[in-house]
Protein backbone atom coordinates (compact mmCIF):
# COMPACT_ATOMS: atom_id res chain seq x y z
CA UNK A 1 0.00 0.00 0.00
CA UNK A 2 1.26 3.13 -1.31
CA UNK A 3 -0.97 5.51 1.55
CA UNK A 4 -4.25 6.97 1.83
CA UNK A 5 -5.61 9.32 -0.66
CA UNK A 6 -8.13 12.02 0.10
CA UNK A 7 -10.85 12.86 -2.46
CA UNK A 8 -14.78 14.17 -1.56
CA UNK A 9 -17.67 13.09 -4.23
CA UNK A 10 -18.78 16.07 -5.91
CA UNK A 11 -22.28 17.43 -5.13
CA UNK A 12 -25.19 18.15 -7.42
CA UNK A 13 -23.87 21.57 -7.83
CA UNK A 14 -20.24 20.87 -9.58
CA UNK A 15 -21.72 22.44 -12.02
CA UNK A 16 -21.65 26.08 -10.23
CA UNK A 17 -17.75 25.98 -9.40
CA UNK A 18 -15.65 28.93 -9.85
CA UNK A 19 -13.90 29.55 -13.24
CA UNK A 20 -11.31 31.66 -13.65
CA UNK A 21 -9.33 31.41 -17.02
CA UNK A 22 -12.09 29.88 -19.28
CA UNK A 23 -14.94 30.37 -20.78
CA UNK A 24 -17.95 28.51 -18.85
CA UNK A 25 -19.03 25.21 -20.37
CA UNK A 26 -22.26 22.94 -19.48
CA UNK A 27 -20.89 20.95 -17.00
CA UNK A 28 -22.81 17.57 -16.62
CA UNK A 29 -23.04 16.21 -12.69
CA UNK A 30 -23.86 12.34 -13.29
CA UNK A 31 -21.40 12.49 -16.12
CA UNK A 32 -18.66 14.21 -13.35
CA UNK A 33 -20.23 11.71 -10.42
CA UNK A 34 -18.99 8.29 -12.71
CA UNK A 35 -15.57 9.93 -13.69
CA UNK A 36 -14.84 10.49 -10.27
CA UNK A 37 -15.42 7.42 -9.09
CA UNK A 38 -13.50 6.06 -11.70
CA UNK A 39 -10.92 8.36 -10.50
CA UNK A 40 -10.78 7.08 -7.15
CA UNK A 41 -11.20 3.01 -8.51
CA UNK A 42 -7.76 4.18 -10.59
CA UNK A 43 -6.08 5.46 -7.37
CA UNK A 44 -7.36 2.47 -5.21
CA UNK A 45 -6.10 -0.14 -8.35
CA UNK A 46 -2.05 1.50 -8.06
CA UNK A 47 -2.09 1.27 -4.40
CA UNK A 48 -4.06 4.01 -2.40
CA UNK A 49 -6.68 3.53 0.21
CA UNK A 50 -9.22 6.09 -0.56
CA UNK A 51 -10.13 7.67 2.41
CA UNK A 52 -13.87 10.01 1.34
CA UNK A 53 -13.77 13.28 3.25
CA UNK A 54 -17.55 13.94 4.49
CA UNK A 55 -19.69 15.38 1.50
CA UNK A 56 -20.01 18.54 1.25
CA UNK A 57 -23.24 18.92 -1.54
CA UNK A 58 -23.85 22.78 -1.02
CA UNK A 59 -19.98 23.54 -1.85
CA UNK A 60 -19.63 23.31 -5.63
CA UNK A 61 -16.10 23.73 -5.58
CA UNK A 62 -15.88 20.24 -3.12
CA UNK A 63 -14.13 17.62 -4.70
CA UNK A 64 -11.41 19.78 -5.43
CA UNK A 65 -9.62 18.62 -2.04
CA UNK A 66 -6.16 19.46 -2.97
CA UNK A 67 -6.69 22.84 -2.29
CA UNK A 68 -7.67 22.46 1.45
CA UNK A 69 -4.54 20.75 3.14
CA UNK A 70 -0.87 20.64 1.91
CA UNK A 71 0.92 17.61 4.05
CA UNK A 72 4.31 17.37 3.64
CA UNK A 73 7.08 15.75 6.29
CA UNK A 74 4.20 14.51 8.88
CA UNK A 75 2.50 17.78 8.82
CA UNK A 76 -0.84 18.86 7.72
CA UNK A 77 -1.11 21.87 6.43
CA UNK A 78 -4.33 23.09 6.56
CA UNK A 79 -5.04 25.80 3.75
CA UNK A 80 -6.92 29.48 3.42
CA UNK A 81 -8.40 29.27 0.42
CA UNK A 82 -7.80 32.83 -1.48
CA UNK A 83 -11.27 32.35 -3.29
CA UNK A 84 -13.50 33.15 0.30
CA UNK A 85 -16.50 31.25 -0.55
CA UNK A 86 -14.10 28.22 -0.74
CA UNK A 87 -12.85 28.21 2.79
CA UNK A 88 -15.75 26.62 4.07
CA UNK A 89 -14.17 23.14 2.63
CA UNK A 90 -11.41 23.35 5.45
CA UNK A 91 -12.87 22.15 8.51
CA UNK A 92 -14.05 18.62 7.07
CA UNK A 93 -10.82 18.00 5.23
CA UNK A 94 -9.23 18.57 8.41
CA UNK A 95 -11.96 16.45 10.43
CA UNK A 96 -9.82 13.81 8.18
CA UNK A 97 -6.82 14.60 8.04
CA UNK A 98 -6.96 14.09 12.11
CA UNK A 99 -7.47 10.56 12.17
CA UNK A 100 -4.38 10.07 10.22
CA UNK A 101 -2.44 11.34 12.97
CA UNK A 102 -0.63 13.92 10.92
CA UNK A 103 0.91 17.02 13.17
CA UNK A 104 -1.98 19.72 12.11
CA UNK A 105 -0.69 23.58 11.25
CA UNK A 106 -3.00 26.34 9.77
CA UNK A 107 -2.68 29.60 7.40
CA UNK A 108 -4.28 32.11 9.31
CA UNK A 109 -4.61 35.98 9.51
CA UNK A 110 -4.41 37.55 6.39
CA UNK A 111 -2.56 34.72 4.42
CA UNK A 112 -3.62 32.87 1.98
CA UNK A 113 -2.89 29.75 0.00
CA UNK A 114 -4.44 26.78 -1.91
CA UNK A 115 -2.82 23.88 -2.41
CA UNK A 116 -3.30 23.72 -6.17
CA UNK A 117 -0.07 26.04 -5.71
CA UNK A 118 2.13 23.82 -3.89
CA UNK A 119 4.54 21.51 -5.72
CA UNK A 120 6.85 19.43 -4.03
CA UNK A 121 9.92 17.98 -5.81
CA UNK A 122 12.27 16.91 -3.14
CA UNK A 123 13.45 18.62 -0.48
CA UNK A 124 12.47 21.83 -3.13
CA UNK A 125 8.66 22.89 -2.32
CA UNK A 126 7.39 25.49 -4.99
CA UNK A 127 4.75 27.47 -4.52
CA UNK A 128 2.70 30.26 -6.72
CA UNK A 129 2.27 33.30 -6.32
CA UNK A 130 -1.27 33.74 -7.65
CA UNK A 131 -4.93 35.23 -7.20
CA UNK A 132 -5.44 32.73 -4.42
CA UNK A 133 -2.15 32.96 -2.67
CA UNK A 134 -0.32 35.79 -1.52
CA UNK A 135 2.62 36.40 0.08
CA UNK A 136 1.75 35.90 3.98
CA UNK A 137 0.53 32.63 3.06
CA UNK A 138 3.97 31.44 1.21
CA UNK A 139 5.71 32.64 4.25
CA UNK A 140 3.58 30.82 6.54
CA UNK A 141 3.95 27.52 4.46
CA UNK A 142 7.70 28.36 4.42
CA UNK A 143 7.94 28.43 8.27
CA UNK A 144 5.59 25.21 8.65
CA UNK A 145 7.93 23.66 6.73
CA UNK A 146 11.53 24.50 8.04
CA UNK A 147 13.71 21.40 6.71
CA UNK A 148 12.32 22.36 2.98
CA UNK A 149 13.47 24.63 0.34
CA UNK A 150 10.14 27.06 -0.32
CA UNK A 151 10.52 28.59 -3.82
CA UNK A 152 7.88 31.18 -5.01
CA UNK A 153 7.25 31.07 -8.65
CA UNK A 154 5.06 34.27 -10.34
CA UNK A 155 2.69 32.26 -12.68
CA UNK A 156 0.48 33.79 -15.74
CA UNK A 157 -2.41 33.09 -16.80
CA UNK A 158 -3.19 30.27 -15.41
CA UNK A 159 -5.43 29.33 -12.05
CA UNK A 160 -2.77 27.78 -10.05
CA UNK A 161 0.96 26.65 -10.36
CA UNK A 162 0.52 22.72 -10.94
CA UNK A 163 -1.90 23.97 -13.26
CA UNK A 164 0.90 24.96 -15.38
CA UNK A 165 3.48 22.49 -13.99
CA UNK A 166 4.18 19.15 -12.36
CA UNK A 167 6.93 16.42 -11.99
CA UNK A 168 7.93 13.07 -12.73
CA UNK A 169 9.29 10.38 -10.80
CA UNK A 170 12.61 11.67 -11.62
CA UNK A 171 11.88 14.91 -10.30
CA UNK A 172 11.91 16.63 -14.13
CA UNK A 173 9.49 19.78 -14.24
CA UNK A 174 7.39 19.06 -17.30
CA UNK A 175 4.77 22.35 -18.09
CA UNK A 176 4.08 25.29 -20.02
CA UNK A 177 7.00 27.91 -20.11
CA UNK A 178 5.21 30.74 -21.04
CA UNK A 179 2.90 30.03 -18.15
CA UNK A 180 5.93 30.27 -15.16
CA UNK A 181 9.91 31.45 -15.34
CA UNK A 182 11.49 27.66 -14.45
CA UNK A 183 14.20 26.15 -16.39
CA UNK A 184 14.84 23.03 -18.11
CA UNK A 185 10.77 21.98 -18.38
CA UNK A 186 9.83 19.50 -20.46
CA UNK A 187 7.17 21.04 -22.66
CA UNK A 188 3.86 18.65 -23.23
CA UNK A 189 1.96 18.10 -26.08
CA UNK A 190 -1.01 18.90 -24.69
CA UNK A 191 -1.83 21.90 -21.96
CA UNK A 192 -3.25 19.36 -19.80
CA UNK A 193 0.15 16.73 -20.37
CA UNK A 194 1.72 19.45 -17.81
CA UNK A 195 -0.20 17.60 -14.96
CA UNK A 196 0.60 14.28 -13.58
CA UNK A 197 0.01 12.60 -10.31
CA UNK A 198 2.79 10.38 -8.90
CA UNK A 199 1.53 6.98 -7.98
CA UNK A 200 4.85 5.17 -6.82
CA UNK A 201 7.45 4.09 -8.95
CA UNK A 202 7.57 4.38 -12.12
CA UNK A 203 3.52 4.79 -12.27
CA UNK A 204 1.47 8.08 -12.73
CA UNK A 205 -1.90 9.44 -13.16
CA UNK A 206 -2.69 11.75 -16.44
CA UNK A 207 -5.92 12.81 -18.33
CA UNK A 208 -7.06 10.77 -21.54
CA UNK A 209 -7.52 14.46 -22.58
CA UNK A 210 -3.71 14.57 -23.08
CA UNK A 211 -2.68 11.12 -24.82
CA UNK A 212 0.23 12.52 -27.04
CA UNK A 213 2.26 13.61 -23.84
CA UNK A 214 1.02 9.90 -22.55
CA UNK A 215 3.18 8.68 -25.49
CA UNK A 216 6.23 10.39 -25.01
CA UNK A 217 6.25 9.43 -21.28
CA UNK A 218 5.71 6.18 -22.32
CA UNK A 219 8.81 6.22 -24.43
CA UNK A 220 10.63 7.86 -21.13
CA UNK A 221 9.94 4.73 -19.67
CA UNK A 222 6.86 5.29 -17.65
CA UNK A 223 3.40 3.43 -16.87
CA UNK A 224 0.78 5.80 -17.26
CA UNK A 225 -2.37 5.50 -16.10
CA UNK A 226 -5.31 7.34 -17.66
CA UNK A 227 -8.63 8.81 -16.52
CA UNK A 228 -11.57 10.77 -18.17
CA UNK A 229 -11.63 13.94 -16.15
CA UNK A 230 -13.69 16.24 -18.80
CA UNK A 231 -16.31 17.48 -16.74
CA UNK A 232 -13.49 18.59 -13.94
CA UNK A 233 -11.26 19.76 -16.79
CA UNK A 234 -14.70 22.48 -17.62
CA UNK A 235 -13.81 23.53 -14.23
CA UNK A 236 -10.29 24.59 -14.84
CA UNK A 237 -9.66 21.39 -12.51
CA UNK A 238 -7.14 18.60 -13.42
CA UNK A 239 -5.88 15.18 -12.33
CA UNK A 240 -3.64 16.53 -9.47
CA UNK A 241 -6.86 18.47 -7.97
CA UNK A 242 -9.32 15.58 -6.99
CA UNK A 243 -7.12 14.20 -4.33
CA UNK A 244 -4.44 14.82 -1.74
CA UNK A 245 -1.91 11.36 -1.78
CA UNK A 246 -0.73 10.54 2.05
CA UNK A 247 2.19 8.53 1.44
CA UNK A 248 2.83 6.07 3.89
CA UNK A 249 6.40 7.95 5.20
CA UNK A 250 4.16 11.37 5.90
CA UNK A 251 1.91 9.14 8.62
CA UNK A 252 3.44 9.18 11.93
CA UNK A 253 1.74 6.04 13.26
Amino acid sequence: MSGIALVRTPGPRVAEGIVTNIEREPVDAELAARQHAAYVRALEENGWRAEHVERADELPDGPFVEDTVVVCAGRAVLTRPGAPERRPEVESVAAAVRKLDLEIRRIEGEGTLDGGDVLQVGSRVYVGRSARTNDEGIAQLAAHLPEREVVPVELRGVLHLKSAVTALPDGTLIGDPACVDLQDLLVPEEESGSHVVLLGGDRVLMAASAPATAATLERRGLEVVRVDISEFEKLEGCVTCLSVLVRSRDVRS
